[in-house]
């Protein structure tokens, strides 16, 4: 199971679509992709075309976006407190709570905002 990372929708639906070939293996790999709400919700307010935002859903509909529940709301929090250098990372720490919590390695393309958090696994290929 893959918890995905603003970063990888970004970089897969965006421009030059560069992680798309690396989505689309893991899709036709039979990788479990989980797409938290707090994931569609930095997607969501940067600056999207609509054929990106309809791509997103047809991979990854909207309905389907993994909520941020109380218990990952209370681990994030302990994550928050571990942590030498915090601040600012509020969302990335709740994303990593997602992926914790789920037992599932988290796909970024930005692995050194990670590298830090206690028991989190990052996807590799």
């Amino acid at each position: 199971m893959i918890v995905l990372d603003t970063s990888v929708l970004i970089d897969a639906l965006t421009g030059p679509k560069r992680s798309a070939p690396i989505l689309r293996m893991a899709i036709d790999k039979g990788e479990r992709l989980l797409l938290p709400s707090l994931v569609l919700y930095e997607w969501h307010r940067g600056p999207r075309l609509e054929s990106e935002l309809e791509a997103q859903e047809a991979l990854f509909p909207s309905g389907t976006a993994i909520p941020f529940t109380s218990a990952e709301a209370i681990a994030a929090s302990r994550l928050y407190g571990a942590m030498a250098r915090p601040r600012g990372r509020e969302i990335d720490i709740a994303i990593a709570a997602v992926a914790i919590s789920r037992d599932a390695d988290l796909w970024t393309l930005n692995p050194r905002d990670f590298a830090d958090i206690p028991g989190l696994r990052l996807f590799s290929l």
